[in-house]
């Protein structure tokens, strides 16, 4: 029993020193190189910081944020300035064959007297406290709201460039498919293909034409949806 104890030990140890020398002498992972048709040289992180700087200054979600935020502090200051509803003031009027036993009056006067509210006293602090809560809770909602728009911005920019990338390929391919058809044209006037041929080509540049109009389509619904966010044309933005 003990044996097979030991000898289970020494195969789990055997397997760990195994990982960590692996771990020691495997090569760092190659860094990531832009092939030529990759978008990732198009990429202007400079532009796209004022894509973002703009999208906070002009989208309408941002405007409402910061009301909120401006609602939650005059909400506060207006729980702290309320401390004076607990105090009722009053007045008793003292006419001249009334009496006080305890503490004379003159006759004829007036006395003020002031009422405190004890519930409101005691739970005063506790809507104050609230109404900074609140403050707090329009901040950070503010806050996680600036960080979202920000991704936003950037998965829509880069988007809109991987899209520019794909529509150069399609286009490419178009135009392949044209120097195609010339080319089985010129053969088909030379005996040297056949009709079919020919007429497969000219299926093929259809169909590169076809794929070439939806990625143009693709680019341009991507330039709306990041200008929306923007709140500006891309060309606007210098």
């Amino acid at each position: 029993m003990h044996k097979k104890i030991l000898l289970i030990i020494t195969f789990l140890s055997a397997l760990f020193i195994s990982g960590n020398l692996y771990a020691q002498t495997a090569p760092p992972a190659a860094p990531y190189t832009a092939t030529p048709d990759s978008f990732v040289p198009d990429i202007s992180y400079p532009f796209l910081q004022k894509l973002i700087d703009t999208a906070k200054k002009y989208y309408p979600e941002v405007r409402l944020r910061q009301k909120q935020v401006n609602i939650a502090n005059t909400s506060y200051h207006q729980a702290q300035l309320s401390w004076f509803d607990i105090i009722t003031p009053s007045y008793l009027y003292n006419p001249s064959q009334s009496t006080n036993l305890i503490t004379p009056i003159a006759a004829n006067s007036y006395q003020l007297a002031v009422t405190v509210n004890l519930g409101s006293l005691i739970s005063k602090p506790f809507i104050i406290h609230n109404a900074k809560q609140a403050v707090d809770v329009a901040l950070y909602q503010q806050q996680e709201y600036m960080l979202t728009l920000e991704a936003t911005v950037k998965k829509l920019y880069f988007t809109y460039l991987g899209l520019q990338a794909d529509l150069r390929l399609r286009s490419k391919a178009e135009q392949d498919a044209g120097v195609n058809v010339n080319l089985m044209k010129y053969k088909f006037t030379k005996g040297e293909a056949i009709l079919k041929d020919y007429n497969d080509a000219m299926m093929i540049q259809y169909t590169q034409v076809s794929y070439r109009i939806q990625g143009e389509l693709a680019v341009f619904n991507a330039k709306v949806n990041l200008e929306e966010i923007v709140g500006k044309k891309l060309e606007d933005i210098k």
